[in-house]
């Protein structure tokens, strides 16, 4: 199967992925808890229809620089310095999992007129101490899979170093995604984004597993009274907080119908 083309893109001076595939329409897709150390059959499907470009946060697998962002607006400005250089900004559609999910929020919310379609997949950014989302840096390393995902060989597959590799510089990579997740969302969750919600006015599709053990249904709810835009919810049977992995084609279906 084809691989994906490799560039990078300079933020805040040190380099980050960007993958890109397919042909058509371009978009983009920020990925979700522990970013994508490997190429996923959800990104393959979308591929089939649209260019599809996948960078690389800071600190995420295929990118370096986690600690030059110190609070929070320094993560959404290097976001938008990332999405600038990888082409997608511009009315161009963005799709975010997860942590990914809460900074494509972000990027709507701080430029609204710069975004045409959103799709947010269990995104993270808001805590409600009554209903919390859940921890996962607080569980143990047999315990994440089944966190993210229904069928937790999914997540196994996609931290499995690829064959031949025999790199020590694969777990480093691996502990330094988790650290990036946590530099942009501790305390948990709890970006302040819920306050910047209104400022989204492009046309924005929820996606969420029914079997999320994550993110609260309520917080999709919470998406769809507060953004000022037409919002979409749709559940994706059979798919846990990463539903991209769990049911990559029913994932990529609703959003290529979206889109």
């Amino acid at each position: 199967m084809e691989t994906p083309a490799i560039s990078h893109v300079d933020v805040n001076g040190h380099p980050c992925r960007v993958w890109t595939k397919g042909s058509g329409q371009r978009i983009g897709f920020l990925a979700g808890f522990g970013g994508l150390p490997n190429w996923i059959p959800f990104l393959d499907i979308l591929a089939e229809h649209f260019e599809v470009a996948v960078p690389s946060l800071p600190g995420f697998p295929g990118a370096t620089g986690h600690t030059a962002c110190d609070t929070h607006i320094d993560w959404v400005m290097a976001i938008r310095t990332l999405l600038d250089g990888a082409g997608l900004t511009g009315g161009t559609p963005l799709i975010g999992s997860g942590p990914g999910g809460s900074l494509a929020a972000e990027m709507a919310a701080f430029w609204p007129g710069d975004m045409d379609r959103l799709v947010l997949i269990s995104p993270w950014g808001l805590f409600d101490e009554a209903d919390p989302m859940a921890d996962p840096w607080a569980q143990r390393a047999h315990e994440v899979g089944p966190l993210l995902c229904e069928t937790p060989e999914r997540w196994e597959e996609l931290k499995a170093e690829p064959a031949g590799q025999n790199s020590v510089e694969w777990p480093i990579e691996q502990a330094r995604a988790l650290e990036s997740s946590a530099r942009i969302f501790w305390p948990l969750g709890n970006t302040g984004l819920a306050k910047r919600l209104g400022r989204i006015t492009c046309s924005t599709l929820l996606i969420r597993g029914t079997a999320d053990r994550v993110i609260p249904a309520s917080y999709m709810e919470t998406f769809r009274e507060t953004v000022s835009g037409d919002v979409s919810i749709e559940t994706i049977a059979g798919a846990g907080h990463l539903a991209e992995l769990d049911q990559p084609q029913a994932v990529a279906d609703a959003i290529k119908a979206f889109i």
